[in-house]
């Protein structure tokens, strides 16, 4: 390895390392609201809004499927987990059809009632419960039961996983399962940099990942997509990351 290619290297683990050890700050979902903003970042007291969010982060826009569960909420009367609860699935469904909240509006109800019910019956209701019960999960843990939810994809997990360690500072006891996510942005900049062949898959970038930060191979996610956005654009690329959904990327 040329001493170019690993001062890129060092400057992308570097990078990563320095944002993790960042302050803790809200973290922009791209909603455009506020409130929604508010009540997604409350980790301690509504915690089943950011997991109800990672449920919906598939095929749609980041923004829109993130304030799915604020725009149920307002037209349940609130957005405590009890009134998600006592919601029949009837009336969610309802709502996604009638405000069309996405693009495929009977899945996606039919999903996000059904996290509501996991929700209860696994966590008794505490979403928190998912990345906090056991004190300092393993990575494998957490992600693991971001995958029973019906729906998500070890993408989204994985992607919500590595939020809730670099952004919301939750602790875990490793962070080997965090993989980087094959976003056309990070794939770019690995291949412009040469630490990917031209036309690597989307499992070559993973691997190279877990290759050059084994620990953490999450860690080099935000930077690598933050130095890709700035790189000239190819054709019919130019997805906007955001919180970037799992599911556009693949």
């Amino acid at each position: 390895m040329d001493k170019t290619m690993q001062t890129i290297i060092d400057k992308l683990i570097s990078a990563g390392k320095q944002q993790l050890a960042g302050p803790l700050r809200p973290f922009d979902f791209e909603t455009g609201d506020p409130e929604a903003e508010r009540l997604i970042n409350d980790l301690n007291g509504h915690p089943h809004m950011f997991v109800l969010a990672c449920v919906m982060d598939k095929q749609v826009k980041a923004g829109r499927a993130w304030i799915i569960p604020y725009t149920v909420g307002s037209e349940l009367g609130g957005f405590d987990f009890a009134t998600f609860r006592d919601a029949d699935d009837a009336t969610i469904s309802e709502i996604f059809s009638r405000l069309k909240l996405h693009r495929f509006n009977n899945v996606m109800a039919s999903s996000f009632s059904s996290a509501i019910h996991d929700i209860e019956a696994k966590y008794g209701g505490d979403a928190s419960k998912i990345w906090s019960e056991p004190k300092c999960p393993k990575s494998a843990l957490v992600i693991r039961r971001f995958l029973e939810f019906r729906g998500v994809g070890v993408k989204i997990a994985t992607m919500m996983t590595n939020i809730l360690v670099r952004d919301f500072k939750i602790p875990m006891s490793e962070c080997s399962s965090i993989d980087i996510s094959p976003d056309v942005q990070v794939m770019k900049f690995f291949i412009t940099n040469h630490l990917l062949r031209e036309g690597a898959s989307n499992e070559e970038l993973i691997y190279r990942a877990r290759e050059l930060s084994p620990e953490y191979p999450g860690l080099l996610d935000l930077a690598a997509w933050e130095g890709g956005r700035i790189l000239p654009r190819k054709k019919r690329e130019g997805k906007k990351r955001g919180v970037r959904n799992a599911d556009e990327v693949a």
